[in-house]
Order: C-alpha cells, then sequence, then structure tokens
C-alpha cells in the first residue's frame, strides 16, 4: 500500500478521518533557520541536508554550488538556471543549454560558451550524453569520438568536462576527493527504477577503486514530491522494486473531494471510484539509493528546490514548454586543478575570491 500523508513537502493536503488525502493545494513553504552570516560576497541557501548551498553569479548568470565541493582545489562543478542566456522564450532571454526545435543551433553554442566562462572552464570540451532514461553508465579516459547515448558518465582524467542534461530530472553528482574520479548522472523515473546512481557508485568503485563511504554527493533541484504526478503504475514498479518506496509517495484522488462519511463513499455496483494518483518524490528516492550504497548521510547535498515550484529561476518540463532545463558540468584541469560536473565550480580555487563574482540568497 501507499503512504498517504497529509503534508506534502511545499504542498499541503487534507484529509478525512477516513485519511483519504484530498488534493493538494501549495502553501508558503515554512521559514527557513536563521543560519551564520555569510561572508562577504557569498549569501547561503538552506537545504534539508543540514548543509548550504550558494549562488554564484557571474553578470547575469546564476550557478548554483555546494560549498563543501567548491573547497576542492581539484574540482569545478555547478548547476545551471534559467536566467542569463541569449536564448528568447516568452518575452525574455534564458540560458537554454539543449538544442532544441524553438532554438537555434548558434544560441545553444553560445549558451554554452557563457556558461563555461563563468564556470572558468572555456578550455574545456564539454562531454555530454544522449540520454535516453536508462542505466547505461559510460567511463571515459577520453574524449568520445561520437556522441555516447546513457545516462551517466564517470572519468578520473584531468580535462574532461562531463555534463548531464535535466528538465525536472535528478541531477546527481558522485565526487571522489580521494581518488578525484567523478561521476555526473541523469536520474529520472526510469533511471531511478534501475538504480542508476547506485550502479553508477559500482563502476566507481571497480575502475576507480572507490570506497562509498568517501565519496561527496550533491543531488541538485529536481521536480519535488510536491508536484511531480505519477500514475499508479508507476508507483507498483517502484513498490515491487523497493522495500521503502511506501516513503517516496504520495497518494491523492483526483476530482472531487470525498464524502465526510466513510459509507456515502461506496460506489453502486458498476461503477467505478474515481481514478487514484501519486506524487512521487525522485530526490528522496535517489538519497536512499545513496545511503543504501555506503554514503555516509553527512555527504549527501540535498537541494529542496523545485523546478516546478521556481520557475523564476530554473526550467520544468512539465510546467513549461519543452525546453532543456540544467546542465552539470565535471571537470579536471590538466594540472590536475581542476573538475566539474554540473557547471557551477571553478576551475581553481583561489578564482572563489574574485570580487566580481557575486552571489546572492534566493
Amino acid at each position: 500500500m501507499l503512504r498517504r500523508r497529509a503534508h506534502l513537502g511545499c504542498a499541503q493536503s487534507s484529509c478525512d478521518y477516513t485519511y483519504k488525502i484530498v488534493a493538494a493545494t501549495k502553501t508558503p513553504s515554512s521559514k527557513r533557520s536563521v543560519r551564520k552570516r555569510p561572508a562577504v560576497g557569498q549569501t547561503y541557501l538552506a537545504a534539508p541536508s543540514g548543509s548550504s548551498w550558494i549562488e554564484r553569479r557571474d553578470r547575469s548568470i546564476r550557478i548554483l554550488q555546494v560549498p563543501a565541493l567548491a573547497k576542492l582545489p581539484w574540482l569545478v562543478h555547478g548547476f545551471s538556471t534559467r536566467p542569463g542566456g541569449v536564448s528568447h522564450r516568452d518575452g525574455e532571454k534564458v540560458l537554454n543549454l539543449g538544442f532544441a526545435e524553438w532554438d537555434s543551433r548558434e544560441n545553444v553554442l553560445q549558451n554554452r560558451r557563457r556558461f563555461q566562462s563563468a564556470l572558468d572552464a572555456s578550455d574545456f570540451e564539454l562531454i555530454s550524453l544522449k540520454q535516453i532514461h536508462s542505466d547505461v553508465i559510460h567511463l571515459l579516459d577520453a574524449a568520445p569520438t561520437a556522441p555516447c547515448q546513457g545516462d551517466a558518465s564517470a572519468t578520473n582524467r584531468p580535462g574532461l568536462l562531463l555534463g548531464v542534461q535535466t528538465a525536472d530530472c535528478v541531477p546527481i553528482l558522485l565526487v571522489d576527493p580521494k581518488k578525484h574520479a567523478i561521476a555526473a548522472v541523469h536520474a529520472g523515473w526510469r533511471g531511478t527504477l534501475q538504480r542508476i546512481v547506485a550502479k553508477a557508485i559500482g563502476k566507481m568503485q571497480m575502475q576507480f577503486k572507490t570506497k562509498p563511504a568517501d565519496l561527496l554527493a550533491a543531488i541538485g533541484p529536481a521536480i519535488g514530491g510536491c508536484c511531480y504526478e505519477v500514475g499508479t503504475e508507476v508507483a507498483i514498479q517502484f513498490q515491487s522494486q523497493f522495500a521503502d518506496a511506501p516513503e517516496w509517495f504520495d497518494e491523492f484522488r483526483t476530482g472531487d473531494e470525498p464524502n465526510p462519511i466513510q459509507w456515502l463513499d461506496m460506489m453502486p455496483p458498476g461503477h467505478q471510484p474515481p481514478p487514484k494518483n501519486v506524487l512521487l518524490d525522485l530526490r528522496k528516492a535517489n538519497r536512499a539509493q545513496l545511503l543504501l550504497a555506503g554514503l555516509r548521510t553527512a555527504n549527501i547535498f540535498f537541494s529542496d528546490l523545485c523546478t516546478a515550484c521556481r520557475g523564476d529561476l530554473l526550467f520544468s518540463y512539465r510546467k513549461g514548454p519543452p525546453w532543456i532545463v540544467s546542465v552539470a558540468i565535471f571537470c579536471r584541469s590538466f594540472f590536475d586543478l581542476s573538475h566539474d560536473l554540473h557547471g557551477n565550480n571553478r576551475r581553481y580555487l583561489w578564482l572563489l575570491a574574485v570580487p566580481s563574482r557575486r552571489s546572492q540568497t534566493f
């Protein structure tokens, strides 16, 4: 059975005494806890893991980063956002990083150049995948000569810039600070069902001798459990694979609210009750897989930003036109001084203090 809860992340539901969930309505998020005042040039975003995320600005481009990863001198990482590009959509300029029918190839390439420049990674070739919602993982020791199909890539080779594209799906960066190895993972519901992030960790163990307890993981912005509606057939598939699956779903009925008296909710013979839909929290599902794989709770940095709720900052496939949302970029320099995953870290540690780089809370 699906777990039925009255509280849905950034949405609130009501229920009668039969504990049947009524369709959710949005309510304001709870207050964020007060944190230590940040240093000049940086502000912090509260995250449910107890860590902080920062937003870094380069002109009009806004990049999301994890401070714990930014401290690594060989790592460049980041998560792109919507503002700051040359592409035009709905009367505004946006940083579209994925090739789409509505946008020109030159616009996308220029957006990518802008984004890489903001990351101080202009001298690296971006390696992206033809994503197919699979569990296919590529181990790279050189730039491929042709696009690879799959949904994750991993390397310990300096100079490679790995990327994944998401528009509601979950972008995940895995970093081994001891072996200087990284993996970029795209996890939609199909990839999550196939345990792609756990399999990526397994690949890193075999190829790079990674120990899961050493890994750092950044789970970037994605559609939240407040907004990601799926059919019951998806929930059934998850329940058949994961013992903890009921913790990742919320159930509600579509249509009118149920009658307050239980027996009045009974349907006449030959009639079916209103169809049930469920809300799936993909980030929570992937976090559970990381913990099961052996990562420490303190080493998982979880963004609570919902792409569907934050249309001002992020792209969403479900809440907007079919454009590509974020790109994750991971890279390491030829001098072993940088490494990036989703496109938001600087190549050199000391560049983090450059005054022209501004950060802001959102």
